[in-house]
């Protein structure tokens, strides 16, 4: 038996991959030689990296973790860190609270800023990174410097990183390895013309998406031809944006398709274990908002077929820690690879819930040279019940689902179910980050158990101060589609959604005692000699003289500032005291929408990246005026009629509030229109 072996030899021998080899050689791990071009490994270097000694007694326990990260992920990472006796850093912008439950926390210039990021490790003593989800936690670069600078990286090595980051790489990579793919394009001609030409040859409708990053940002459903330069024009800005990368790949779209992903975990020998699978079809504007786990539509035979095609692409790429291979399901039990997460899913409590274990600690013992024996795992774990998750947004339904913002006034969650959050009350949510304030998750014996006590949840919960999708998510709970897992990725775009919600008497009521109780002004309280006293309240465009009497509404509410926030079906719902009218007000009233004229809002606060018209310009009706950017998505500014560019208040690079006066509009000349 020779003593001196290729890397080939000694993946065969250990049972591993030539890339998990390779990667042991290049980080120090296994010692080996180069003669020429060939690289050589004595056999007595084996016991470094083989299974029962492995790389624990190389790595070490960690000590102190960096959480390069922000948000209910911070928080929930530092929450297991803790757990196991380890001591946690964390990072936060200028603009932004210091993350939860860390022992300390450094500010850096950016959490895209690695270098300030490593120096705060270095400066704190950190002896890990982990990167939680979004942000660096994909860029192969940012895992290489931390490997470099002698800190361990809680998730896969930078190859495996690179290899299924990039979305044109990974389908090339899973249909190499026999998992099929759905069909589209990932050629390097970027071009329209290319694009275009590759669009008919897909067919429509089509879906287009950025190669790297992921979280459905930049993606575009296009339905016929007419739709697509626009579409390929907003989809390169938004992953250029969000990513630092505007490449573009095309994929047929599958209509009434489901999204199933599974977990997996890899140690650092090479063994791979999957921990089932997720459903989350229950989706808006390709963003995830309920996943569950088990997958309702997965039978046992079909969960050992997609385990396995995932086991397969993860070990093909050399993968190590926790990942997630994410598939279309369609109704004949086909299956298709869509992309591989390298890193921790948002979604990963429903799997820790039926499964019984914590990701986080799998993640950090695997970083610390854990194999999947030490963690038993050697099998897939059994699960146990049905677990299921929502995500709280602050975005307004009513408004097309807008990010919303504003300061978070009252704040109350239930109990009994695992809320996993990083805002707390009286903290800002501003427009320049992900707009989830918490992820809410409920568990039963079974699916319907685990649906009433969610439902059950969200009824319980209570965020004034900034508009929510909570009132939408009891909604979509209740729906006969969601009732009886029968949501598609298609679905919710389908369904007419609720109206907005109308505040009834006793909102009223809650707010006008709020505005007489708060004011400074004696005769505030609507005091009259001989009947009970009544405040005049605004909402939105009504106005109504309320007589408080009776006992005090058992309705939510809370003041702040001039505002009154009222919780109306689970919606925090805005109220001031009426002011006179004015001669002016009364002009102004009778002058809106004479004629066609009209003034445009700003329907979000944010950034105004593009201005389409100019002053004396002929528009016709949802054509787009202004395009305005926040939590990394395009909102266009559109006329609601054929109508002239009377002003455009704006210019590109201007930061706008929610209802700031974009443009204004004259009537139109329709003969000129015409033309």
């Amino acid at each position: 038996m020779p003593d001196e072996l290729t890397p080939r030899q000694v993946a065969d021998e250990l049972g591993v991959t030539v890339r998990t080899v390779q990667r042991w050689i290049a980080d120090g791990r296994l010692p080996a030689t180069r003669v020429g071009s060939r690289v050589r490994v004595s056999r007595s270097s084996l016991s470094a990296v083989a299974e029962g000694a492995p790389s624990a007694a190389l790595a070490g326990p960690i000590r102190t973790l960096l959480v390069a990260n922000r948000g209910e992920i911070a928080a929930r990472i530092a929450r297991t860190a803790h757990g196991l006796g380890m001591r946690v850093i964390g990072i936060h912008a200028p603009d932004d609270r210091p993350p939860t439950g860390t022992d300390e926390a450094h500010e850096v210039p950016a959490y895209l800023d690695g270098g300030a990021i490593l120096a705060v490790a270095g400066r704190s003593g950190a002896d890990a990174v982990h990167p939680g989800y979004g942000f660096l936690a994909e860029n192969p670069d940012f895992s290489r410097d931390v490997a470099a600078a002698g800190l361990r990286w809680v998730g896969p090595p930078a190859e495996a990183i690179a290899a299924m980051g990039d979305k044109a790489e990974a389908r090339r990579h899973a249909a190499a390895h026999g998992v099929p793919t759905v069909p589209g394009y990932d050629g390097v001609g970027q071009d329209d013309a290319t694009l275009a030409a590759e669009a008919e040859r897909i067919g429509y409708p089509l879906l287009v998406k950025p190669s790297a990053g992921g979280g459905g940002k930049g993606m575009r459903v296009v339905r016929g031809p007419w739709k697509l330069t626009e579409s390929l024009a907003a989809a390169r800005r938004e992953a250029h944006r969000s990513f630092g990368d505007d490449r573009l790949i095309l994929e047929r779209y599958l209509e009434g398709a489901r999204h199933v992903e599974v977990q997996v975990l890899f140690d650092a020998i090479g063994r791979g274990t999957h921990l089932g699978e997720r459903d989350c079809s229950a989706q808006r504007r390709n963003q995830k908002i309920v996943e569950e786990s088990p997958a309702p539509s997965v039978t046992p035979e079909l969960r050992a077929r997609m385990g396995d095609a995932a086991l397969a692409v993860a070990a093909a790429a050399g993968y190590v820690n926790a990942g997630t291979v994410e598939m279309l399901l369609t109704d004949t039990g086909e299956f298709f690879f869509l992309e591989m997460n390298t890193r921790l899913q948002v979604e990963h409590p429903v799997t820790e819930a039926v499964t019984g274990r914590d990701l986080v600690a799998d993640q950090l013992a695997i970083a610390a040279g854990a194999t999947l024996a030490h963690l038993g795992l050697e099998v897939s774990p059994s699960t146990n019940g049905h677990a299921v998750e929502a995500r709280l947004y602050a975005e307004d339904p009513e408004s097309g689902f807008l990010p919303a913002t504003g300061r978070l006034v009252l704040v109350r969650w239930p109990a009994g179910v695992r809320i996993d959050t990083g805002v707390a009350e009286g903290d800002v949510i501003g427009d320049r980050y992900d707009p989830m304030l918490a992820k809410v998750i409920a568990h039963g014996p079974t699916r319907n158990a685990a649906l009433d006590r969610l439902r059950a949840a969200l009824d319980g919960t209570t965020v004034l101060g900034v508009r929510t999708n909570l009132r939408f998510l009891r909604w979509l709970l209740a729906r006969p589609e969601m009732r009886n897992g029968d949501v598609r990725t298609d679905t919710i775009a389908g369904l007419e959604l609720p109206g907005p919600p109308v505040p009834g008497p006793e909102q009223w009521q809650a707010a006008a005692r709020l505005a007489a109780e708060g004011s400074a002004d004696p005769w505030a309280g609507g005091w009259r000699l001989n009947g009970p006293p009544v405040r005049r309240m605004r909402h939105s465009d009504e106005e109504r003289a309320v007589a408080i009497v009776g006992p005090v509404p058992a309705v939510a509410a809370v003041r702040d500032g001039s505002i009154i926030h009222v919780d109306v079906e689970g919606q925090s719902v805005e109220f001031s005291v009426a002011q006179p009218p004015t001669v002016e007000s009364a002009v102004a009233h009778a002058a809106a929408g004479v004629d066609g004229a009209s003034v445009l809002t700003a329907p979000m606060p944010g950034r105004v990246i593009a201005v389409r018209a100019t002053e004396g310009q002929l528009v016709r009706a949802g054509e787009v005026i202004v395009v305005i950017e926040a939590m990394k998505m395009e909102h266009a500014v559109t006329a609601p009629n054929d109508a002239t560019v009377e002003r455009v208040a704006v210019a590109e690079g201007d930061q706008v509030e929610r209802g700031a006066v974009v443009a204004e509009l004259g009537a139109g000349d329709p003969h000129t229109l015409s033309r």
